[in-house]
């Protein structure tokens, strides 16, 4: 398990998109993660990605605050790659 993204401190991030490819010829799986303090929860669990392909596992914004993160596992070792897009906001 890899950590993806961390919201810095006296930050919250809202999370716009998230891009997860398989940059192999045979098909990986994946399982992505929110974390907050100690606890995690599962987005998305064990999702296959074809070979040479993508897959976007989230229908919507997620919001994350000051020390969250998002994290990935992937049942093989350097086969998929991730992409986020985000905005972090200054907390006042």
């Amino acid at each position: 398990t890899q950590t993806a993204y961390t919201a810095p401190a006296g930050y919250t991030t809202v999370v716009l998109y998230v891009h997860i490819v398989n940059t192999v010829e045979t098909t990986s799986a994946f399982t992505l993660f929110h974390k907050r303090s100690s606890e995690s929860t599962e987005i998305i669990k064990n999702r296959d990605v074809p070979p040479s392909d993508a897959f976007s596992p989230l229908d919507g914004k997620l919001i994350l605050e000051t020390n969250d993160s998002i994290t990935i596992s992937g049942s093989e070792d350097n086969k998929l790659k991730m992409i986020i897009s985000l905005l972090e906001t200054a907390n006042a």
